[in-house]
């Protein structure tokens, strides 16, 4: 080896002028194409500047070496027998194609946009050109050792046998780990699957309706969403269906909002509290709709008031539902279309990316509650309770159809907007403002609504999804993918980092068994921590339950993330942890509502409240709910002044005697602590 090295040297600086042309023009090409073709060393800095130097320095060698080896016959024998010759090539070639590989990456931004083929070609050649540059580097080190050195000549006499061994080694090792994986997922979901469960997306996926038939396909909905979406986006929901009779300036005709563009009403707004019992007060509505102010930061600005009012201020409810009336066509249209007899937003449900859905409609919904939840609470303090029901009745049609997705986001959204329509039921009861018959169609509605049942759907359809999302990641090896399961967008990610690509690399070379493994590791996982936090069948969420359930969860959790198991685990599983809590709450609040309107209805029948609840069933309500906390009755007493307080012991598990506990730093309702109470305010 050194003898070949002087040679070299000596035609590089002595002997062959051909030889040194060869290097300076080799040289001088590949440290052009890094300088100027490679985003990482147009920075012009030293350091980047000196690495193109010497990646350019050794491709030089590298040129004149191959030549002097296809000239001399007797350097290329020596360089396939001898060890120190043979792994110090391997280690030169090795370095020159990982560099060519990394040009590859660099010029091709992120392996991301690469085609297909060439991603996995540029992965697999940059993982067979590390194990050479790892094997002929230790190799050409250790060949020094003169007993080493005879174990390699003896090894490279045989080099195509041990070739082929190691080969059939790597071979058997992702045969048995892709077996394994495989078998035991396979094995668990059959057995699983006779029991009634399902693992696969199309299983979570809600069934398909007739288009004509579908609300939220009506115009109004199509036309707001393709408004929101854009005609990029709107491909996801509309398939290129974007533009009608060559019409593409849509409306988001469902903006129905409450406040006026770019401005939120201040801290002075008050829609109430039913969690401490508060009445809503429409007199800032009503000031925030009659005078509109600006910022403060322009004094002299002609503000223009984008809500109709009248010339002389009438009553708080007149005014608000004056100004809300600019509405008063888009909310018929929509309450027209929510006549259709079903309901399902037309999302992608891709089964490679299932949490890559666009979810636009979520915050329409939520939208369209804020609005109908003002309007039914002026409308009932105009003494208007059959149009507040109306309205009610519409919100709660606007947000079943969150129930039927399998994204625990869709459940929290529809969780928190049955939160805000809550309100004004709570204040019709709150101000005796409801007759008899519509409080059975407010019962009526409400019984419809299983919490407990949606929470089962919503794990089921987040273990279906990302066990569709890790087979994706499986078939497809998607590093970019997994950062995004992570949380890194693609704008954070640095395209000329050689680091990244060692990452894909490693990413590729992972077992398909591996990732079999993770799929088994989630449902065992939902199995074990999470659907048996809420028990369906005795209607119960214990906290104490729970408690146990996520010692015993966080005791499996992976603490280090060394595996494909350990790392998506550790991204996806965490952030189910409480949403327990989340349906047990709006659960409960269903609950207290429903007998809250069978007590109603019991003193328009008898002129008081019942003494106990026992005295409303069957002819108010048909079965009173127990606390679901613990399974006992929910706790009901008479106050003297004719009230009366309904409470849950909460998640504490302790009868407080129906307190709430509010927080210190925002004095919003602590569920965490306290009962969960249902009282009016005291006349």
């Amino acid at each position: 080896m050194e003898e070949e090295t002087k040679s070299i040297w000596k035609r590089l600086v002595k002997n062959r002028w051909s030889d040194r042309i060869l290097f300076v023009l080799a040289a001088f090409i590949v440290f052009l194409t890094l300088v100027t073709q490679v985003p990482a060393f147009q920075e012009c800095e030293a350091a980047l500047l000196i690495i193109a130097a010497i990646v350019s320095l050794a491709a030089g060698i590298i040129v004149v070496a191959i030549a002097c080896l296809i000239r001399n016959s007797s350097s290329w024998h020596l360089a396939w027998t001898e060890p120190r010759r043979f792994f110090g090539w391997l280690t030169l070639f090795s370095l020159a194609g990982l560099t060519a590989c990394y040009v590859v990456f660099l010029n091709s931004i992120s392996l991301q946009t690469m085609p297909d083929w060439l991603r996995k070609t540029v992965l697999s050649a940059t993982a067979t050109l590390l194990a050479g540059f790892a094997i002929g580097f230790v190799c050409m080190v250790l060949a020094w050792i003169s007993p080493v050195r005879r174990l390699l000549a003896w090894l490279l006499q045989r080099r195509f046998f041990v070739l082929a061994c190691l080969v059939t080694l790597v071979a058997l090792f992702y045969a048995e780990e892709n077996w394994r994986g495989k078998r035991a997922w396979d094995n668990y979901r059959h057995e699983w699957e006779a029991k009634g469960e399902h693992f696969g997306w199309e299983a979570v996926v809600p069934s398909p309706v007739p288009d004509d038939q579908n609300f939220a396909l009506a115009p109004i909905w199509v036309e707001s969403m393709k408004a929101v979406l854009g005609p990029k986006n709107s491909r996801q929901w509309f398939g290129n269906n974007y533009a009608e009779n060559g019409r593409t300036n849509f409306t988001d005709r469902l903006a129905m909002s409450i406040y006026r563009e770019g401005d939120y009403g201040g801290t002075n707004m008050n829609s109430g509290s039913w969690q401490k019992a508060k009445l809503a007060d429409l007199k800032p509505w009503q000031d925030y709709y009659r005078h509109p102010k600006t910022d403060g930061t322009k004094p002299n600005a002609v503000v223009t008031n984008e809500f109709p009012v009248s010339p002389q201020p009438q009553t708080s409810a007149a005014d608000v539902l004056l100004a809300l009336s600019k509405y008063d066509s888009t909310l018929e249209e929509l309450r027209e279309a929510a006549k259709l007899p079903y309901a399902r937003f037309p999302l992608n449900y891709s089964e490679d990316k299932p949490f890559d859905d666009l979810l636009p409609h979520l915050s329409k919904s939520k939208a369209i509650a804020q609005f109908l939840n003002l309007r039914a609470i002026a409308e009932l303090e105009a003494d208007q309770p059959g149009k507040a029901l109306a309205d009610l009745k519409l919100g709660f049609r606007c947000n079943d159809p969150l129930r039927n997705e399998p994204f625990l986001i869709s459940h929290l959204v529809h969780m928190a907007v049955q939160n805000i329509l809550m309100q004004p039921v709570w204040q019709g009861l709150a101000q005796q403002k409801w007759s008899d018959a519509q409080l059975a169609e407010l019962e009526s509605e409400l019984r419809k609504l299983d919490y407990l049942a949606d929470f089962h759907q919503a794990m089921r359809g987040e273990r279906a999804g990302s066990i569709a999302m890790i087979d994706y990641l499986r078939r497809t090896r998607s590093y970019q993918n997994l950062l995004n399961v992570g949380g890194v967008e693609s704008e954070n990610i640095n395209p000329a980092s050689f680091l990244e690509m060692l990452a894909a690399v490693g990413w590729h070379l992972i077992p398909a068994g591996q990732f079999y493994q993770t799929e088994l590791a989630f449902a065992q996982m939902h199995e074990r921590w999470n659907l048996p936090a809420v028990d369906l069948p005795k209607r119960l969420v214990s906290p104490t339950a729970n408690a146990r359930l996520a010692e015993g969860f966080h005791k499996a959790m992976p603490t280090r993330r060394t595996s494909v198991k350990n790392i998506l685990v550790g991204m996806l599983f965490p952030a189910l942890e409480k949403a327990q809590k989340k349906f047990a709450l709006i659960q409960s609040t269903v609950n207290l509502a429903r007998v809250a309107i069978a007590l109603e209805r019991y003193r328009l029948a008898h002129g008081q409240y019942s003494d106990s609840l026992g005295a409303l069933a069957p002819q108010f309500i048909a079965q009173v709910p127990h606390d679901l906390i613990n399974g006992q009755p929910l706790k009901y007493r008479r106050e003297a002044n004719g009230q009366f307080i309904l409470y849950s012991v909460g998640w504490n598990e302790k009868d407080e005697g129906g307190v709430i506990v509010l927080r210190k730093a925002n004095s919003s309702v602590d569920t965490d602590q306290g009962d969960w109470v249902w009282q009016y305010p005291a006349k």
